[in-house]
């Protein structure tokens, strides 16, 4: 089953606008709120209200609807919950009005889209491409393969305990909560992050990825976004950041190796279906 759902979320992300229907968060932010005025409460407190009750929640809702109908009434819940648990946004809309700006050579104007839709600051327009490339790699993991490869080795509990993490990350205005969870949303990425870059490098550029990325595979200091940054643009040998089309190509070069990246993971995954 949990193939056949990962095959539907495609489905859904390709054909309908359901994602920006389910992908709700107002319940949990104001739960978030108040977990954050309440002054009693421990940082690890708040973070098992905010992520572990939800996740528990779900395993009792699946639990309970495993005996009936095969397991199958639990489909429809496995497809809710894992499209819930994708990223927000479109990250390639988000990039649109960046895109137009660089490929005009308009470096003020990519300046101020960088700032306003992606938060992205740079002194000069190399570094700032540079950003822009490690933005556009950190989302499509964070947003997606993260989640998928959770899903598929622990089901939907897992899953949404990575987007629930993610949202305290991005959401908490307690510097402890926020600490709290960036540890454990660190400890979630160590390994999904090193199975996208091997990903990288049998779809990429398998010696430059092997260089760069192999002394880093055991490391447990580095950042997840810094690892996929490091591997996507050496599997890619991307050219030094330069204004207008070229700028523009490597993003279409890093989404294209995104692309391929998935397919890899989908082939594996239907395998190792067949074979269990």
């Amino acid at each position: 089953m949990s193939f056949l759902v990962l095959l539907l979320v495609l489905w859904v992300e390709k054909f309908s606008g359901w994602r920006r229907r389910i992908q709700h968060d107002g319940p949990w932010l104001h739960l978030l709120t108040r977990m954050e005025a309440n002054a009693v409460a421990a940082p690890w407190s708040r973070l098992v209200v905010l992520v572990l009750l939800p996740v528990v929640a779900l395993g009792l809702l699946l639990l309970l609807l495993q005996p009936l109908a095969h397991g199958w009434l639990a489909l429809p819940v496995h497809l809710l919950v894992l499209i819930y648990s994708l990223g927000r946004g479109d990250v390639l809309a988000a990039l649109g009005p960046f895109r137009d700006a660089w490929r005009r050579g308009d470096s003020q104007a990519a300046y101020h889209v960088a700032e306003r839709d992606l938060g992205l600051v740079a002194d000069e327009g190399g570094v700032l491409l540079y950003r822009v490339q490690g933005y556009l790699l950190w989302q499509g993991y964070q947003s997606f393969f993260a989640v998928i490869f959770w899903y598929a080795l622990l089901g939907p509990m897992a899953a949404l305990a990575y987007r629930l993490l993610a949202l305290t990350c991005e959401y908490a205005q307690q510097p402890a909560l926020h600490e709290r969870a960036l540890q454990v949303r660190h400890a979630l990425d160590w390994l999904p992050v090193r199975v996208l870059a091997t990903s990288f490098a049998l779809v990429g550029n398998f010696m430059a990825v092997t260089r760069v990325v192999l002394h880093e595979l055991l490391n447990w200091d580095i950042s997840a976004a810094r690892l996929v940054e490091k591997a996507g643009r050496a599997s890619d040998d991307l050219p030094e950041p330069e204004p207008g089309e070229a700028g523009v190509a490597s993003l279409d070069a890093l989404w294209q190796l995104l692309v391929r990246a998935a397919v890899l993971w989908y082939a594996a995954f239907a395998l190792w279906t067949l074979l269990v």
